[in-house]
């Protein structure tokens, strides 16, 4: 395999992941829309769909490893391919959180809304601007981006943080209400969850740049 040949199929892997976080972001929206509407039928299909994106990640990892076997690539080609193989990992992963979600649907189809959604659609708003800029930074090579981008996920933590108080509260004042709210909170845990999983890509991001994670390295 040519240099140039190499870089194209460097490229192709990059091209991969965005894909692959199309495919994801879809999967969260479309869970959050399921939630809203109590739709069993989008629920289950979100389920279903998930071996797609779970077989995505096999074949996009099958193709790293073997430009790491047939190229042996040093230094900056080789931290590219390690970041592809570790953002696909997450991106599986936030599939499943939305695959979380979908499961909550199908446990209170039967069940009157506990409450307004807005904060957990909030949530799911920014978990996937974050999740979009995040592969953009990566492709990009944008450390300063990728910084950023880790700085918001503290948005996500103080709502999660605000709905398990809302939760608390449905619980104490009302324990027949329990299992909903406790489904709800594992609703906000997926959320949150996806926040802490696009951190990882940004850095990836950093440490593919420059090899370096640490944000106190960067000035």
């Amino acid at each position: 395999m040519t240099r140039q040949v190499f870089y194209h199929e460097l490229e192709v892997l990059r091209e991969r992941m965005v894909s692959m976080g199309s495919m994801v972001d879809k999967a969260i929206a479309r869970a959050m829309d399921a939630l809203t509407r109590q739709d069993l039928i989008l629920a289950r299909d979100i389920i279903q769909n998930d071996a797609t994106i779970n077989d995505y990640r096999w074949a996009t990892e099958d193709e790293a490893f073997q430009l790491i076997a047939t190229q042996a690539p040093l230094a900056g080609d080789l931290r590219v391919i390690m970041a592809v193989l570790s953002i696909a990992t997450d991106l599986e992963r936030m599939a499943d959180h939305a695959v979380g979600i979908a499961k909550v649907v199908i446990e209170t189809a039967d069940e009157p809304p506990l409450r307004n959604l807005e904060t957990l659609r909030d949530m799911t708003n920014i978990g996937r601007e974050m999740l979009s800029d995040s592969l953009t930074a990566f492709i990009q090579g944008d450390v300063e981006s990728a910084k950023a981008i880790i700085e918001r996920d503290d948005q996500l933590d103080l709502l999660y943080k605000q709905v398990y108080g809302e939760m608390l509260t449905f619980m104490l004042a009302d324990p027949t209400l329990i299992d909903r709210a406790t489904r709800l909170l594992w609703v906000g845990h997926n959320l949150e969850r996806i926040g802490d999983r696009v951190t990882n890509i940004c850095e990836r991001v950093l440490y593919g740049v420059s090899g370096k994670v640490d944000l106190a390295a960067y000035p």
